[in-house]
């Protein structure tokens, strides 16, 4: 059996060997800093229990959306690969399928992340297509059994500092609560207030979840004034309970100011059931600009990260559910989505605004120059189809020249997964140096000056940007 690629120490570095050699220091100056990650979607009471990972299936292939999408689309049905069809299969079976199909994964950054996941943490020591499905399904369930490999143990191997969640403004957060009260564990778990099934009133859930928000923290009030004091509240709480930020998943980056009396006007049509889709947007970007306010007055950063045409196929929803693979990505409008909250809040103290995007038209043409200008926007990282290593390369090229360095929110991994956080991280690294590398190859920055923007990039910028 041959190596695993993934073993090779100049992966993702430039292939001139005197670029590449710049890289390799580069790469070496940030190799073992900590991980900084304010923002993902890993479940904090994970860490709390330090629960045993599931079997190897139910662990990489079935809850991986960039997965699963890919052998769907090779003609294999999604009842194959996860639990939601008419049956449920083995998690022997969904391995199986999924070895059989790695070869559709040579190119792509899921290959990439699961290639190195495979050399660096399981430890299989060959190309997973070298090997069996039983081979290294064995092997990577020998060592989910094993002590060591517990959630706990891997957050300190690892080399994690910092881990955000993503959290319901109605959580009570005693997962992170136990975690920060535990002396035996020295990292940081921190959530996320995430609102967007409060604020979106075209949500199926919306009213209930008004309903609850407005008897758990509305003052005793009712009606719109009540939601946003509720509203208000929580994000207090979550301020308490060690929250830096407050994500915004949205179709669009629109805001937009309402006057008081035509926001309750809407928020009652709603209630009623009688709102129309133009109200609901209407609605969903007056409650963008409602948390940019919010923000300024108790300082959580702002991030939105809009773009994506949620459940494309309606009966793959109906039968597996949301996030299974087919969110599709489409062009934004940033200058005038945010201008009415710029207008008001991009020069106001110690607001953050942290800006992401699947659509890479808007890059030069639109992030870098509001980065470039107003003092509390930040370009958030590649994300979602864009985390990828010639995309981010391309995104670092697009946004430089106009905004710099300064202006970046450091990595954001935005995973799931948690065996996934490490390589994700080094393949930033990884990129970060091989940009800097051609600029030091041209000329058109200095070594030394290189080496300390790459820290910045990678350690300095996340904490900075989330206010760590």
């Amino acid at each position: 059996m041959s190596q695993s690629i993934a073993a090779n120490p100049d992966r993702l570095l430039p292939a001139d060997p005197g670029t590449r050699s710049i890289a390799r220091d580069l790469l070496q100056r940030v190799q073992d800093l900590p991980i900084i990650s304010p923002h993902g979607h890993v479940d904090a009471a994970v860490i709390e229990h330090n629960t045993p990972f599931p079997d190897p299936a139910a662990l990489l292939v079935s809850p991986d959306h960039y997965v699963t999408r890919l052998i769907h689309a090779s003609g294999v049905t999604l009842d194959k690969l996860r639990a939601g069809g008419a049956t449920t299969p083995e998690s022997r079976d969904i391995w199986r399928t999924f070895v059989e199909a790695w070869p559709l994964f040579e190119g792509t950054a899921s290959g990439y992340w699961l290639r190195t996941q495979f050399d660096s943490v399981f430890k299989l020591g060959a190309d997973l297509g070298d090997m069996s499905a039983d081979a290294s399904y064995d092997a990577i369930a020998a060592k989910l059994v094993e002590p060591g490999f517990r959630p706990r143990q891997l957050f300190k191997d690892f080399n994690i500092e910092v881990l955000a969640t993503t959290d319901d403004p109605l959580d009570d957060l005693a997962s992170h609560k136990a975690i920060a009260e535990d002396p035996t564990f020295d990292g940081r778990v921190l959530p996320t207030f995430r609102p967007d099934q409060y604020l979106n009133i075209a949500h199926p859930t919306w009213s209930a979840n008004v309903d609850r928000l407005i008897e758990a923290a509305g003052d005793g009030a009712s009606g719109y004034g009540a939601y946003i004091t509720a509203l208000e509240n929580r994000r207090r709480y979550f301020v308490e309970h060690g929250a830096v930020s407050a994500d915004h998943g949205v179709a669009t980056p629109a805001t937009l100011k309402l006057d008081r009396a035509e926001a309750e006007r809407i928020f009652e049509l709603a209630r009623a059931g009688k709102a129309t889709a133009a109200d609901r947007n209407t609605f969903e970007a007056h409650m963008m600009y409602q948390m940019g306010r919010m923000s300024v007055e108790d300082g959580l950063v702002m991030t939105i990260h809009p773009g994506s045409f949620r459940n494309h196929h309606t009966p793959t929803f109906e039968a597996y559910g949301a996030d299974t693979g087919h969110d599709i990505p489409f062009a934004v409008n940033y200058t005038e989505g945010v201008r009415d909250l710029l207008q008001d809040f991009g020069t106001a103290k110690d607001f953050h605004l942290v800006l992401f995007t699947m659509d890479e038209t808007v890059f030069s043409r639109e992030l870098a120059p509001l980065a470039g200008f107003y003092p509390s926007v930040y370009l958030g990282a590649p994300w979602w189809f864009l985390d990828a290593p010639d995309a981010m390369l391309r995104f670092r090229s697009a946004v430089t020249e106009t905004t710099g360095f300064s202006r970046s929110s450091g990595f954001i991994d935005d995973t799931r997964a948690f065996c996934s956080i490490p390589a994700r991280h080094d393949a930033s690294r990884r990129i970060e140096a091989s940009f800097l590398a051609r600029l030091v190859a041209e000329h058109r920055v200095s070594e030394e000056r290189a080496h300390e923007l790459i820290v910045d990039l990678v350690d300095s910028s996340p904490r900075r940007v989330f206010k760590l």
